[in-house]
């Protein structure tokens, strides 16, 4: 085992590490129900200004873009939480953006840590219903402060692994008006997963696909979608 955890890295950035061929480990099943286990959130609160309409209800491939998120959630062990909705979503429990804050995946992430401070979170968001299983439970392996996919030189910050250490330090990126998600990632110690290592998992770069306008869902429907 080495100083990465048994996982050969490479460094991309200080602070930053480049998994790209993961050391050979087990997914974990579905978790125990114990209040420190991770969770899943899904970011639900935008307008659905592109789309023309709620994005959770619209329908893809047969049901709603949050029932094809929650079922890749559950499938994979973890309790579902809709955040940015002040009441439930169906079946699924929901949290409000925290006030004073504006809107977006940071202070979603930061609303789901107000309501559960000592649980991991997997983030991901209410238009990639491609999400798959098997990469949230690799994700959910990795060591680091976040696990964070990297597609073309970009981090998925909406398919990733936040853990709870990241709590305090979100807050005062926040309070002091720093509102990208993506800027959390210098403010702590990520693991970056590049693709070597998320093709090994048989990620196409689906999971972090969002299919935020009608056009982008006819060409999901018509299996013309990728992620990379």
């Amino acid at each position: 085992m080495d100083s990465q955890g048994g996982y050969s890295a490479i460094i991309d950035a200080p602070g930053h590490n480049l998994i790209n061929h993961p050391a050979a480990h087990t997914p974990q099943g579905r978790y125990s129900g114990d209040m420190n286990d991770p969770i899943g959130v899904v970011l639900a609160g935008g307008s659905g200004r592109r789309m023309g309409q709620d994005k959770a209800a619209v329908h893809f491939r047969g049901k709603p873009l949050i029932d094809h998120v929650a079922s890749a959630l559950g499938s994979a062990g973890l309790e579902v939480v809709v955040v940015g909705r002040n009441q439930p979503l169906g079946a699924y429990s929901a949290v409000g953006d925290l006030p004073g804050l504006g809107a977006g995946p940071a202070v979603g992430l930061l609303s789901a840590f107000a309501h559960y401070p000592q649980r991991d979170i997997f983030l991901t968001a209410v238009d990639q219903p491609l999400l798959r299983p098997e990469t949230i439970r690799s994700l959910l392996t990795l060591p680091g402060d976040a696990v964070v996919p990297v597609a073309d030189s970009h981090p998925q910050v909406t398919c990733a692994l936040y853990r709870a250490a990241c709590r305090d330090v979100l807050e005062g990126m926040l309070n002091a008006g720093q509102a990208k998600l993506r800027g959390l990632l210098a403010l702590i110690d990520p693991t970056m997963v590049g693709r070597e290592a998320w093709l090994e998992w048989g990620e196409d770069g689906s999971s972090w696909l969002s299919l935020d306008t009608p056009d982008a869902l006819r060409a999901a429907e018509a299996g013309a979608a990728t992620g990379h």
